[in-house]
């Protein structure tokens, strides 16, 4: 159960990243880089879930949780440049 959302959260974060990337405008930009951080948010949670719960805990998802959590900063930091310009 955990491990089928953790893969649909991780390729819509990516799916949606790519989409945002061939983005025809800044609204447009803007949407999809909301939907990638949405994503990755759940994603993190997920794999917050897995250690806290101790479904599992190895150094891979450690390192995919710490992971999870410095693409929201970058991406959050994306977001807010691109609002206040």
């Amino acid at each position: 159960m955990i491990n089928y959302q953790v893969t649909k959260s991780g390729t819509s974060m990516y799916a949606n990243y790519r989409a945002a990337m061939r983005a025809r405008s800044k609204a447009e930009f803007f949407s999809k880089l909301s939907i990638v951080i949405e994503e990755t948010d759940e994603t993190e949670m997920w794999l917050d879930l897995m250690i806290t719960s101790g479904v599992l805990i190895t150094e891979e998802v450690k390192d995919l949780h710490q992971e999870s959590l410095e693409l929201l900063k970058i991406l959050s930091h994306m977001r807010k440049r691109v609002s206040a310009r």
